[in-house]
């Protein structure tokens, strides 16, 4: 999944654009605001925006000498459009619900990389640091099925590689003080999406 521009990756072209800008505002916009925060030209806005005025999912208001633009949130369309528009919170929290649901939860799963900074595209790799449980071992069948369970959800949830790193428990703190640039980088953009804080894992507090 493109998380930078959701919009438009699945609805490509001026439409996506277009549509992506309205998703994103509840202000009524004219036609040229529309253009530009679209990156597209006035002519092709003009084009796009009648046919989605037509479909009922875009509404039009007259102010002369101009009319003004807002996504009609009513429409049956317009929830998947905004969902798309908010696609990188949505998975955040749909894949820390697989994670709870594990029959071993991890004591934590942190997100980084460019997900958690807003940059991830298609081509993008999910970054994840698991963080084990104390007293659960690294080899422990259960464990393992889990880790790789949450990996190919994760991967059918987004469309992206996933890459995990994982931790003990017990030696996430000593990492998370280190001064190497990927702890740096977890530390400092990581998303908590289950379990434990950055905060609680820094102070090695027992999930």
């Amino acid at each position: 999944m493109d998380f930078v521009r959701p919009v438009e990756a699945v609805i490509p072209g001026t439409q996506g654009r277009v549509l992506a800008v309205l998703a994103e505002t509840t202000a009524e916009l004219n036609l040229t605001t529309v253009a530009r925060l679209a990156d597209v030209s006035p002519a092709q806005a003009s084009r796009v925006l009648p046919v989605l005025v037509e479909l009922g999912l875009v509404e039009r208001r007259e102010v002369p000498p101009s009319s003004l633009f807002c996504l009609n949130r009513k429409h049956v369309a317009a929830t998947a459009i905004v969902d798309l528009a908010r696609s990188r919170d949505s998975v955040l929290e749909r894949i820390g619900v697989v994670a709870r649901e594990l029959t071993v939860p991890p004591t934590s799963v942190v997100i980084f990389g460019s997900l958690a900074r807003r940059e991830a595209d298609r081509e993008s790799d999910i970054d994840a640091l698991i963080v084990r449980p104390d007293g659960v071992d690294p080899d422990d069948e259960s464990w393992l099925a889990g880790v790789e369970h949450w990996r190919s959800a994760v991967r059918m949830i987004t469309g992206n590689p996933v890459e995990v790193i994982e931790v003990g428990q017990a030696d996430v703190s000593e990492k998370l003080a280190g001064q190497q640039s990927l702890w740096e980088s977890i530390g400092r953009d990581g998303v908590v999406v289950h379990g434990a804080t950055l905060d609680e894992l820094r102070g090695a507090i027992r999930a």
